[in-house]
């Protein structure tokens, strides 16, 4: 697949022979697999055809286009270039904010007037080897997306291709030699300290772990004191070269500059569960719990979007299904706020299979309520990890109606409510959670 992308990268149109050829040799054994294969070798077409039409209109217009629907008909005469064959929506976007404001379009345009602001500071790190042109329109592949690059070149990647950049340039090594130069032009920008820890990454990957001490060192002289995020990336370097001990004197220093703050108490939470000290970490756990007031009160139950309030609310479940907390009274019931892009929620996942496969028979169970804006990278990682509980999810991340009504600022938000509907703690993670749950599980409520 990557080798016929590449082919259609550079020798433009004339991709259609080699690929449909292919795809026609594979239709007698599968059939789909073989409309499939056609439909990437359509969209990589049309993909090139706007790459064309783009770089034509930046010639004479010293600019790029607002939007995709701009280069019909001058620069892009034939409007079908701008419809993915495998998109069963027909050119209307999940999203209302990335509708192309004058026809049909398949195609996410990464540099319409919303995201250009961000795009411009991202080519001064990434250079034009990002997407411009993006197509998520081909399930069942190894990949999530077509993309074609500010460079006009066509490549497959992940929905965050930020995170495995060695898509974009072809090769950790060189992956790691973009990154180094994007690195060199601003080492100090807060907005790019995360590609600190993805170069740390591509050192592991490419074997070329010494390279990580430098990176630290690099680090290390342009973070300020007072920030409490880079020192979480810091922490990460030390822990991919094992330096733990220096990891926890990181954390006891940003404790005693910022004592209430609840992503420090929860690190130290961890790392004293990590040392065998149990007591400690559930004080820190508790510590972190960021609304007392809201503990021993009936947890509202949800209610579903632009619908009247009714006595017993309801939302919808990731399959269609009406979901209630009323459905689950008489159970310990975790209310997961989560996303399968926010680290600390995939670091918990093993803790939360763990809890619910020991005491799901004992009348436990979870409720996930995800913030991804994808709904198809949150089924692949339900469906690759094996997560059994239902899951709510709207694609409007912290908009979400569910969010809102209970005022959910950060994630994870892990909220244990007890049989008869009220809140045990909404910090239930880590070493706590399974503490909280035994001691609720054991409370016979009158409701259960």
């Amino acid at each position: 697949m990557s080798l016929i992308l590449t082919l259609g990268a550079v020798l433009g149109l004339s991709i259609t022979s080699v690929s449909i050829g292919i795809a026609a040799q594979k239709s007698t054994e599968d059939p789909a697999a073989a409309k499939n294969q056609k439909n990437i070798d359509i969209c990589t077409q049309n993909l090139l055809a706007i790459g064309k039409a783009v770089q034509a209109y930046h010639n004479e217009n010293g600019d790029y286009p607002e939007w995709l629907s701009v280069l019909h008909p001058k620069y892009l005469p034939d409007a079908n270039f701008l419809l993915c064959p495998a998109d069963e929506l027909g050119g209307k976007p999940l999203f209302s904010s990335n509708a192309d404001p004058k026809m049909p379009v398949s195609y996410g345009y990464q540099f319409h007037p919303e995201y250009r602001a961000e795009k411009i500071e991202q080519r001064k790190m990434y250079g034009d080897a990002m997407p411009l042109v993006r197509c998520r329109h081909h399930a069942n592949q190894p990949f999530d997306c077509l993309n074609l690059s500010f460079s006009f070149k066509v490549y497959p990647s992940s929905h965050v291709w930020e995170s495995a950049p060695e898509e974009m340039y072809g090769t950790p090594q060189k992956a790691i030699v973009a990154l180094e130069k994007g690195l060199q032009r601003q080492p100090d920008n807060e907005s790019f300290f995360d590609v600190y820890l993805t170069l740390a990454r591509l050192y592991i990957k490419a074997g070329r772990e010494e390279g990580i001490e430098s990176l630290i060192n690099r680090f290390k002289s342009v973070i300020k004191p007072d920030n409490i995020k880079a020192h979480f990336y810091l922490a990460e370097l030390l822990e991919m070269m094992k330096r733990d001990e220096e990891v926890f004197e990181t954390f006891k220093k940003l404790e005693a500059q910022a004592p209430n703050d609840r992503g420090v108490l929860r690190k130290l939470a961890h790392l004293h569960q990590e040392l065998g000290e149990v007591e400690l970490a559930i004080d820190y756990q508790r510590k972190a719990e960021p609304s007392p007031e809201l503990i021993g009160k009936p947890v509202p139950d949800f209610f579903a979007a632009n619908a009247p309030r009714s006595d017993v609310d309801s939302a919808t479940d990731l399959d269609g299904n009406p979901i209630s907390l009323q459905q689950y009274r008489g159970k310990v019931v975790l209310l997961d706020f989560w996303a399968v892009w926010c680290g600390f929620c995939i670091v918990e996942m093993p803790n939360l299979k763990n809890v619910y496969d020991t005491y799901k028979d004992q009348g436990f169970d979870i409720i996930g309520v995800s913030l991804d804006d994808e709904e198809a990278e949150l089924r692949n990682y339900l469906k690759e990890n094996d997560i059994p509980w239902r899951q709510i999810f709207s694609g409007q991340g912290f908009e979400s109606p569910l969010v809102q009504q209970y005022g959910i600022d950060g994630i994870p938000a892990p909220w244990l409510i007890a049989r008869d509907g009220t809140l045990i703690s909404t910090d239930a993670r880590g070493v706590l959670l399974e503490y909280l749950v035994v001691e609720a599980l054991q409370d016979k409520s009158e409701n259960e």
